[in-house]
């Protein structure tokens, strides 16, 4: 049966800033404290979606949460008014309140994993959010975003949504940002590559020593065995532990995957060879690699210049396009890297950049801001239609973001209670464009 993959790309929330969270994230700590522009940041996405979108790939997108996230105030034990949650707050425990407000939820690939109607045991789309229990300002996205991908899936004889993991570390899951899914082209079966940073249970497994492993091998375990994935075409392998410490937090950031090309640095997973002989295997002998060495980018060049953390996607003639950060093109190394690609004897027949600067600056390239999903005509056909990107869409968009974002904020403005009211104001016009109904807390009434 045929198939499309459908990038859901994240739209950057009006509270985008830079207080730095993200411990392992080499980006987001060396850029804590600059002044964000939370409006330019939305427009680099769409810019990137329209531009792909006009390609002919399919583009879809999922709207930001509500930040400052007042109900996780409230838990948290501060009362009154919203605004005065907001101030209290941010006066008594800012680390804590900065984190409610983070516009985290933009980089979708942390969403949840995806498992195609070909690869899972009742031939549904399966959706499991992630937990994301590593960072307190991710953890607590999952019930939005869970609400979310419910109004967007919603026919249940075509899609099935699972509850997100226990949020323990023992259970650490952060979504496709650590599953890549490999077949011989979009609509056949495939091969489930999972990746994690720590054994849980295994204190005596390799881990890594300055950064955490956010992704356990029990949490992607529990992911396969809840979409029903056949074990025999599922294959799980570690990240080298060093690599997580210079800062590859994600697999998504030293290696990409689409079709039955993957693209990898030569130090991303423990025992890399046998790895990709299980791949090899479980591909049917059909696996394309393109392995970088530190010949010619190395661990850190390709961490500070995110060449991996990028978009693999199929063109209508079978080849293929690498979509990289603009970062990716500056650097003289990396480039050459991708020229060589492009010139070799592989499905990559091109390379185009984007600026996407603002979201770069926190740790996020053009991999971080997209979910992959795989769909049949008859699945496309039954999910939100209004959520699909197309030219007029994204005219609307753009005329959204114009009237609701500002164009400067500093960590210090995140204390300005008008903040909530600007995002609500400009998700409650954002839900009604894109058909959600009544997903986030403050319109339960």
């Amino acid at each position: 049966m045929s198939a499309r993959e459908y990038n859901f790309d994240g739209l950057v929330g009006p509270t985008h800033n830079y207080s730095g969270l993200s411990y392992g994230n080499l980006a987001s700590a060396a850029n804590q404290g600059l002044v964000a522009n939370p409006k330019l940041a939305a427009m680099q996405g769409l810019a990137k979606m329209r531009a792909l979108c006009d390609r002919g790939f399919a583009q879809a997108v999922l709207p930001p949460l509500e930040r400052p996230s007042v109900d996780t105030l409230r838990l948290l034990g501060f009362t009154g008014s919203d605004a005065e949650v907001i101030v209290h707050a941010a006066a008594q425990s800012p680390a804590v309140y900065y984190a409610c407000t983070s516009a985290s939820s933009m980089w979708t690939a942390n969403a949840a994993t995806v498992g195609a109607s070909a690869d899972t045991a009742d031939g549904r789309v399966h959706f499991t959010p992630a937990n994301l229990n590593n960072k307190f300002h991710r953890a607590i996205e999952s019930p939005t975003t869970s609400r979310i991908l419910r109004a967007i899936f919603s026919d249940g004889s075509r899609f099935a949504h699972h509850e997100p993991l226990p949020c323990t570390p023992q259970m650490g899951d952060e979504g496709a940002a650590n599953h890549t899914r490999l077949a011989m082209r979009h609509g056949a079966p495939g091969v489930q590559f999972f990746t994690y940073g720590a054994l849980a249970f295994d204190p005596s497994a390799p881990a890594p020593a300055r950064f955490p492993a956010r992704q356990t091998r029990e949490a992607s375990e529990a992911v396969a065995r809840l979409h029903g994935l056949a074990p025999a075409r599922t294959v799980y392998a570690q990240q080298v532990p060093a690599t997580i410490d210079a800062g590859v937090f994600h697999n998504d950031v030293i290696a990409v995957g689409n079709a039955n090309v993957l693209l990898c640095h030569a130090r991303a997973w423990v025992d890399q060879a046998r790895v990709v002989e299980r791949l090899r295997a479980a591909l049917d002998g059909t696996l394309e690699l393109i392995e970088v060495g530190d010949s010619q980018v190395t661990v850190d060049e390709a961490v500070s210049t995110y060449l991996f953390n990028s978009q693999l996607v199929s063109k209508a003639d079978g080849r293929m396009i690498l979509v990289v950060p603009e970062e990716s093109r500056q650097d003289d190394r990396v480039r050459r890297c991708l020229d060589g690609i492009v010139a070799g004897d592989n499905a990559i027949d091109e390379w185009i950049s984007f600026d996407l600067r603002e979201s770069m600056r926190n740790g996020g390239g053009p991999a971080c801001l997209r979910l992959r999903v795989e769909l049949t005509g008859d699945e496309a056909a039954a999910m939100n239609r209004a959520a699909v990107f197309t030219p007029a869409l994204h005219e609307k968009l753009v005329a959204w973001v114009e009237r609701h974002y500002r164009d400067r904020l500093a960590v210090r403005d995140l204390a300005d209670p008008m903040l909530l009211d600007e995002s609500r104001g400009a998700l409650d016009e954002l839900s009604a464009m894109l058909s959600l109904g009544s997903v986030y807390p403050f319109q339960r009434a």
